[in-house]
């Protein structure tokens, strides 16, 4: 089995005193013990915020049993398309709860104007659509994002 791996599963496990980092720890070591843990270039980067050095960050993979696997042209593609579906049914003023997935709209508590959103960022669309076209699962806990633009992809959270 081949798993992708989000990178807030592996913030919680790296930032100190994270709430969910034993849960998130365990997810890992069990997909892990099934097969293969990658992940995309988008986590890569993100990931590198968090380390004094790229050898530090290869080291930190090399013993997690994490491998970068580069995107092919399939998943960009997919990407791609979904980001421009999901862009175009958009309201500016509906958000969407990365938990759940349900959307609601908001306001400044001070002058009540509905407040707008930015739309998601095609990193995670990217992030999706790897896991999608390169592994048989995702382990993330940003669940809303991917039940609503990739039902077709089996995401795996902590319980």
């Amino acid at each position: 089995m081949i798993t992708a791996v989000d990178t807030n599963i592996l913030l919680d496990i790296l930032i100190p005193d994270e709430p969910h980092a034993e849960a998130s720890k365990r997810l890992l070591d069990k997909h892990l013990a099934s097969g293969k843990l990658i992940l995309c270039e988008i986590v890569f980067a993100e990931l590198a915020a968090h380390f004094p050095s790229e050898q530090e960050l290869k080291l930190f993979l090399a013993e997690t049993g994490m491998r970068l696997v580069p995107s092919n042209e399939k998943s960009l593609h997919v990407a791609g398309l979904r980001w421009t579906k999901y862009a175009r049914k958009g309201k500016r003023n509906q958000f969407s709860c990365s938990a759940c997935g349900k959307s609601f709209t908001a306001s400044c508590p001070h002058c009540k104007a509905a407040v707008t959103r930015r739309q998601i960022v095609l990193s995670d669309f990217l992030i999706g659509a790897h896991a999608l076209t390169q592994a048989d699962c995702l382990l993330s806990r940003d669940l809303g994002i991917y039940k609503n633009n990739f039902s077709d992809l089996e995401v795996v959270s902590i319980a």
